[in-house]
């Protein structure tokens, strides 16, 4: 879905939506994969734990370098696009084939 960013860079309601939304959709794709058991569900498990712990890092490396430069919100916002990068990737690996 295209962004509808502000002006000032600052999210919508709609990106707040739609980024709940993605975030919902991975939850049940990956609970459904969990479920089937076997060597899959192990699989997404571990990395699930790997992804989690390596987008948290790198949110905080990318607020942290954008904090003195921007401020609050500017930290926020680098923070956010490590996530939302992170989605992404695992909604289209999730809903492929």
């Amino acid at each position: 879905m295209a962004s509808r960013r502000r002006q000032n860079g600052g999210w919508t309601p709609f990106d707040a939506a739609d980024f709940a939304l993605d975030c919902l959709s991975v939850i049940a794709l990956r609970t459904m994969r969990i479920a089937a058991g076997g060597p899959a569900a192990s699989r997404e498990i571990e990395r699930m734990f790997t992804e989690k712990a390596e987008a948290a890092t790198g949110a905080q490396l990318a607020a942290a370098a954008a904090f003195p430069v921007g401020g609050a919100a500017l930290a926020a916002e680098r923070a956010a696009a490590i996530y939302r990068r992170t989605l992404r990737a695992n909604k289209r690996r999730l809903t492929a084939g």
